[in-house]
């Protein structure tokens, strides 16, 4: 007896067959909702030009990688939402008062040149937002490094030049003026976030409530955003500066600037992070150390965005040496080493 295959109607796929309810959309859709409450507290923080900064840098992202892959003759992707959430992210890294066109320049160089030239999603070898952050921070150092005060809020549209602009506390910090940080600013309002910063850096409880989102719907694991920011809270707490108590000195490091947004956030990224625990741990551990070693030795007072991606470049290195025994295959060098 003869079976007609060809009416069975197979569907012939590579491995691995067995898939989940997750998709590349719903994971997305989920580090949005995780993002809310760091983006409402911008808008309350400083004004409606947040709101308005993150949605033109999302639609903008959208808009490239759409553009890219039609000119290309490649299949649309801009559904997937990761767009989206590259435009939110690279906005949330950057002054609320950025020009429009300047974050325009940031979201073709993330979009374009960093994630579709080197083959779309998942092939990026550095995450797209914070490279188009270290874009923009190369070009426009003064716009880059301008901080609107919390409570002094930037028009939506038109110049932005009157607002008031003041240090951040990692500036202050890195001034030696850390005392006078602690006088202006108590870790209350440093936990709260009403405090100088990009977009969606300062509150670090919004950004809390947004990983405890994040490890309830299971997009990301604990590993890199505990081992990066307890690296950094344990140096800064081992090796004060400024002349202020051991405590004082890690609370206003570990909760000023963007290391909460980093560590959840960006250091998360799929694409650009270990793919086993124990390597999501090696690598939280070494974006805190140079993290550490930026601000401390470095010119810049903040570190995170490099130091995410110059562990990006360790990730290969890191998944091959991490990486668990295939099971039932026999261990090659373990057998050579007993000879």
């Amino acid at each position: 007896m003869t079976t007609d295959y060809k009416s069975l109607k197979l569907i012939a796929t590579s491995s691995p067959h067995i898939r989940g309810e997750q998709t590349t959309q719903t994971i997305m859709r989920d580090v949005l909702i995780g993002l809310c409450p760091a983006l409402i507290f911008a808008c309350f923080n400083f004004g409606v030009r947040a709101l308005s900064v993150t949605a033109f840098s999302a639609a903008s992202c959208v808009f490239f990688e759409w553009l890219y892959r039609r000119l290309m003759n490649k299949p649309q992707t801009v559904g997937d939402l990761s767009a989206v959430v590259t435009g939110v992210l690279l906005a949330f890294v950057c002054p609320v008062q950025i020009p429009y066109w300047t974050i325009l320049i940031g979201d073709f160089f993330a979009i374009v040149l960093v994630k579709q030239l080197f083959g779309g999603i998942g092939c990026n070898f550095v995450n797209p937002a914070l490279a188009g952050r270290a874009a923009l921070l190369a070009s426009y150092a003064g716009t880059m490094t301008t901080w609107a005060a919390p409570g002094h809020f930037a028009p939506v549209f038109g110049s932005a030049a009157d607002v008031m602009t003041t240090a951040t506390p990692l500036a202050q910090l890195k001034g030696g003026m850390a005392e006078f940080l602690m006088g202006r600013y108590s870790p209350f309002d440093m936990f709260l976030g009403v405090i100088p910063g990009s977009v969606g850096e300062v509150s670090a409880l919004a950004l809390l409530i947004g990983f405890a989102w994040l490890l309830y719907r299971k997009i990301i694991n604990w590993q890199t955003p505990v081992f990066y920011v307890g690296t950094v809270a344990v140096l800064a707490f081992l090796f004060p500066r400024g002349g202020v108590g051991n405590f004082d000195w890690m609370i206003y490091n570990v909760l000023g600037g963007g290391l909460m947004l980093g560590a959840i956030f960006m250091a998360t990224d799929y694409a650009t992070s270990p793919v086993t625990a124990k390597g999501q741990a090696i690598f939280g551990v070494g974006c805190g150390l140079f993290t550490i070693a930026i601000r401390y030795f470095g010119s810049y007072n903040e570190g995170v965005c490099y130091s995410i991606m110059v562990m990006n470049l360790f990730v290969p290195l890191i998944d091959r040496y991490v990486k668990p025994p295939r099971f039932g295959a026999a261990n090659v060098e373990k057998k050579e080493a007993a000879k």
